[in-house]
């Protein structure tokens, strides 16, 4: 199977070692904030345990983009493995190729940033680094087998097997546990029979993992539900077709914009976080890793772009035929931007603001809200900011998506 992939590997085109270099420079950056976020978790003071809770966080988005591109390369690696199905090789075979070609770019990307940050960190300890690549070698390897899951390669080609998922009442059910944990957590506090503050401080954990999980799976629902009613109010053909794309796969837009939504979601509960406390410069830190996030989750979002270029270019380049112009199928990506990206940041936004107040209730005041609040607007906005401007900049792919479909 190894001779096999580096068999295969070298017929890769431009775009496709471009890919896995992202991959691996994805996996380099996660590894490297794990690794940075245990040693400052060591720290005594509140100022450096905030911070490592920030930078280890943020590993999420980093993540969230190496899968995104793992999916993208999914279409592209598998027109290379479509003439092994003509030798016999069946579809698992190709899944498990996937697998390792993912898990040996995150092997060699997670290698480079555990020695990056031993290099920067002599001093500190040096035993959570094999474990943290080792983790996020394995992420790599199952995200490279289910990246491929939706695209089936046979002898005679390529084909994305689409499996549009609208919302779904587990994704409630998840985002409601989440939450419930969260509060029971925060209102019984020490009052955890045998384990004390240790239990609070473990069900407040779990609660916030499937809040994280909940928000971004159930923002499907408001999605579709914003799509509906822009489709309903429609009065340009552009606005229309817009809402109509997001409407018919909410899911794919959620799942791309949870990279953004938690961005968001981080940004919004620092600003309630520095109404109330100090360690300015401990935030300060935490605004630099998110700013480094938000750069990473418009490079998602450009993946995503392309992804769904790909997907809809025999579409619009039969709508580019009969005379649409480029200009106006610019303007429906930048609307699809509007029409998803809105309601994500904003339910992640006051998520982030609404986590801080129920955790800290009997202590915060009102005057803290105007802050918080102004936070939630600015990062809510600076969300849904991005995700336009990247849908400006996928002009290019849009032009090239439209002239390789028109060749082939």
């Amino acid at each position: 199977m190894i001779t096999v992939s580096r068999m295969l590997n070298r017929g890769r085109s431009r775009a496709e070692r471009v890919r896995a270099w992202l991959v691996a420079a994805g996996a380099a950056v996660a590894t490297f904030l794990v690794c940075t976020a245990v040693r400052l978790a060591d720290f005594e003071d509140e100022g450096g345990s905030l911070t490592g809770l920030a930078l280890a966080l943020l590993a999420v988005p980093v993540a969230g983009l190496v899968h995104q591109a793992n999916r993208l390369a999914s279409a592209t690696r598998e027109r290379r493995l479509a003439a092994l199905r003509l030798a016999g090789a069946a579809p698992g075979d190709v899944r498990w190729l996937g697998a390792l070609e993912g898990g040996v770019l995150a092997l060699v990307g997670s290698s480079g940033g555990g020695v990056i940050y031993v290099l920067t960190h002599l001093s500190g300890p040096l035993l959570p680094v094999p474990v943290v690549v080792a983790l996020v070698t394995l992420g790599g390897g199952v995200s490279g087998a289910r990246a491929g899951r939706h695209v089936v390669a046979s002898p005679l080609g390529v084909v994305r097997r689409a499996r549009v998922r609208g919302p779904r009442v587990r994704d409630l059910i998840l985002f409601g546990a989440g939450v419930g944990l969260f509060v029971l957590g925060a209102v019984v506090k020490g009052g955890f029979p045998f384990v004390g503050k240790y239990g609070s401080g473990v069900v407040m954990a779990a609660g916030l993992v499937l809040l994280l999980f909940g928000v971004t799976l159930a923002a499907t629902w408001v999605v579709r539900a914003c799509a509906r009613r822009v489709g309903r109010r429609a009065r340009l053909a552009e606005a229309l077709l817009a809402a109509r794309l997001v409407e018919a796969d909410p899911r794919a837009w959620a799942r791309a914009l949870s990279v953004v939504s938690l961005t968001v979601f981080f940004g919004a509960m620092a600003g309630a976080q520095q109404a109330m406390v100090g360690y300015w410069q401990a935030h300060a830190l935490v605004d630099v890793a998110l700013l480094v996030a938000l750069v990473t989750s418009a490079v998602a979002l450009v993946v995503h772009q392309a992804e769904e270029l790909i997907d809809l270019r025999r579409s619009f380049s039969a709508l580019a035929a009969s005379g649409v112009p480029e200009s106006s199928l610019s303007g429906v990506l930048v609307r699809q931007a509007v029409i998803a990206a809105s309601p994500v940041c904003v339910v992640a936004a006051v998520s982030g603001v609404a986590v801080v107040v129920v955790t800290t209730l009997d202590v915060y005041q009102v005057q803290w809200l105007g802050w918080a609040a102004g936070r939630a607007v600015v990062m809510a906005g600076v969300g849904v900011l991005a995700a336009v401007l990247v849908a400006l900049a996928a002009r290019p792919l849009l032009r090239g998506a439209l002239s390789t479909d028109v060749r082939a």
